[in-house]
């Protein structure tokens, strides 16, 4: 120990903090304190058993110090593995998880505390961890070689905050245990820790009650769409091409799913060619059903080219027709039949894809071929599974969610590295979680647990990560304020689907909350220009990009265009309160609060308490300007909201 009273070394750092601490405490102080105690007691007896001591356990975080790196990773697996009994804890109180991080680096220890680069790299890794996982650094690694029963998982290298250098991160888990997915930014859903300035300016805005959700408009209707647009589109300079609903030729109306399914991959295919502009399958599809002119339907979209057809299905038997049609002149490019079995309904598809791009004229780069061929899984019933699943998913409701699921699990069960099933997984429970609709998908009596299967399923969906698993992603980061990196999964998206209208509207979510709204802004008319019959929640976007611009007139515009879209949408109702608060607008705020309390009533959805405040509708809109955050509890609080 030097003069000063501090002590340099080299130790292996162990770095844990609970998951959902914060959503835990607002359910239940009592039981969560309760299994926090228990938790720390595993963690202080792992800790002196495998020669470390626990320089600190602040909160819900465990910091510790060992004089091996195997003794660290001994004391995290096992600490690992008592957590996840029940037995650890107190009758009746949640299961607490940790995520932890290990890294071997120089220490500083004074008056009971720790400092060094050590231990800010120990937290990052900690931060990349699953619930319930462990991540270390290379170095850890490479120090504990044979020596501790346990498989070390490359997660490649990874840029981290606030650390220059990047780290090479590993997953470690028992010996012959199931692998961990491979990913790099799966959202972290810890107690979300804002400047302590923000803090005081809105008053303590982010806690909230397990009562909040009960004011949520669980069976609001959130896919519904705008009228056509009136005022005609340019054409893109590119090859534009919208994609209209296949006729199901089957006889049976239930295999309506499977063409409409067929039309959503060829869209998400052709979106996949960054040489086309093709419209969103919102768009296409408000025709479905509906005599059409395709000349009309091609001005209303703004594209160039239209493609349409019918599917026939017969027990495994395949028939799509389709043709190519030249809006300008209303003559056909070509058409064309493809005759094949359900085995090989992933080759038909290939085949239509590249018979368009080919007429188009347009060139398939090496990156557009390999983004068209993943197809996620190679097994047709699996595929025929999801496509039922993901027609009751586009219906949003809780009832249709639960059926969902169903199918979605199934085509996992058919084939386990399906990542499009997991990430549609994912996004039924973090919508289900956001609407609390926990208790009508799920059975989750509190929409407790539904946050963590949501993480579970994202994690899994990483493996082989699709556009929605990053959009979901991004979604859940955004919620946790780790704004950049929502930012990157948001363009991860669009850069595995250039045309994802939906994949623009996610980074414009990211971008608003992180502090650059016109930059979101452009994002917005983006995906509005692909999606010209947007629903509501893309008007919302645009008025929470002008909110942050500082132009509440323009956002008033916006944010009332979505309401009348979908008078249930939870996000721009909250908005447009604190937005007519800031204009001084206390009528048309009265009656935007009587409306939402008529419908409710209408709706015979009781609530217990009344918890329209500033700090529970805070809660949701996770600014990380303070500036932003401060107005926006000025405007609720000038519309009348109370604390």
């Amino acid at each position: 120990m030097s003069e000063s009273g501090q002590r340099h070394r080299l130790g292996a750092i162990l770095a844990a903090d609970a998951v959902g601490y914060s959503r835990l405490m607002e359910a239940d102080e009592r039981a969560t304190v309760a299994a926090l105690d228990a938790a720390r007691r595993v963690f202080r007896s792992e800790v002196e058993a495998n020669q470390g001591h626990v320089i600190n356990m602040a909160g819900d975080s465990v910091l510790a110090v060992f004089d091996t790196a195997a003794g660290a990773v001994t004391a995290a697996l096992n600490a690992q593995r008592a957590l996840e009994t029940p037995a650890h804890g107190v009758a009746g109180s949640p299961l607490l998880r940790f995520r932890i991080g290990v890294h071997l680096g120089d220490v500083t220890e004074a008056d009971g505390d720790a400092y060094g680069d050590g231990i800010n790299i120990a937290a990052r890794l900690q931060a990349l961890a699953d619930p319930g996982g462990i991540v270390v650094s290379e170095a850890v690694r490479g120090a504990v070689k044979n020596r501790v029963a346990a498989t070390f998982d490359d997660r490649g290298v990874q840029a981290v905050k606030n650390i220059s250098d990047p780290i090479r991160a590993f997953g470690v888990r028992p010996e012959g245990s199931p692998a961990l997915p491979a990913h790099t930014a799966l959202p972290t859903h810890r107690r979300m820790r804002r400047p302590a300035a923000l803090a005081a300016t809105v008053g303590g805005l982010l806690i909230l009650t397990a009562a909040t959700f009960l004011w949520f408009r669980p069976w609001s209707s959130p896919v519904a769409t705008r009228p056509a647009t009136p005022a005609a589109l340019v054409v893109p300079g590119k090859p534009s091409i919208a994609v209209l609903p296949f006729d199901n030729m089957s006889g049976d109306p239930e295999q309506t799913y499977f063409a409409d399914g067929i039309t959503e991959d060829l869209i998400t295919d052709l979106s996949k060619v960054s040489g086309l502009f093709v419209i969103a399958r919102n768009s296409t599809f408000v025709y479905k059903g509906k005599s059409h002119d395709v000349r009309e339907i091609a001005k209303a979209l703004g594209v160039r080219y239209v493609l349409e057809g019918s599917v026939r299905k017969s027990g495994a038997d395949i028939r799509v027709n389709a043709q190519l049609i030249d809006a300008a002149s209303g003559g056909h490019v070509w058409a064309d039949r493809y005759d094949g079995d359900l085995k090989n309904i992933f080759g038909l598809q290939d085949k239509v894809t590249r018979n368009v791009v080919k007429a188009l004229s347009v060139e398939l780069t090496k990156d557009d071929s390999a983004r068209v061929t993943q197809r996620g899984t190679e097994n047709a019933q699996a595929y025929d599974v999801f496509l039922k699943g993901w027609e009751r998913y586009l219906k949003q409701t809780p009832e249709d969610f639960r059926a969902a699921i169903v199918d979605f699990k199934r085509a996992a069960e058919l084939d386990p590295k399906y990542g499009r099933a997991y990430a549609a997984l994912a996004a039924i429970y973090w919508e289900s979680y956001r609407r609390y609709w926990g208790p009508a998908v799920t059975l989750d009596p509190l929409n407790h647990e539904i946050l963590y299967e949501a993480e579970q399923f994202l994690a899994k969906a990483m493996r082989a990560p699709t556009p929605l698993a990053h959009r979901v992603a991004s979604a859940m980061l955004v919620h946790s304020q780790q704004h950049e990196e929502a930012i990157v999964e948001a363009k991860r998206a669009i850069a595995s689907d250039p045309n994802d209208a939906d994949g623009y509207i996610a980074l414009a979510d990211a971008l608003s909350f992180s502090g650059k709204p016109a930059d979101a802004l452009e994002a917005v008319e983006r995906a509005v220009r692909l999606n010209p019959h947007y629903p509501a929640s893309y008007m919302y976007q645009r008025g929470l990009a002008q909110f942050g611009m500082d132009r509440p007139a323009e956002a008033t515009v916006s944010l009332e265009q979505a309401v009348a879209i979908n008078r249930d949408d939870y996000w721009s109702q909250r908005l447009l309160l604190a937005v007519y608060g800031l204009r001084e607008q206390r009528d048309a705020a009265a009656r935007l609060v009587e409306t939402m309390k008529s419908e409710d009533r209408r709706g015979g959805r009781a609530r217990a308490l009344d918890p329209l405040t500033i700090r529970a509708v805070a809660y949701w809109y996770p600014f990380a300007n303070p500036d932003d955050a401060r107005r926006f509890a000025e405007g609720l609080r000038k519309a009348g909201i109370p604390e």
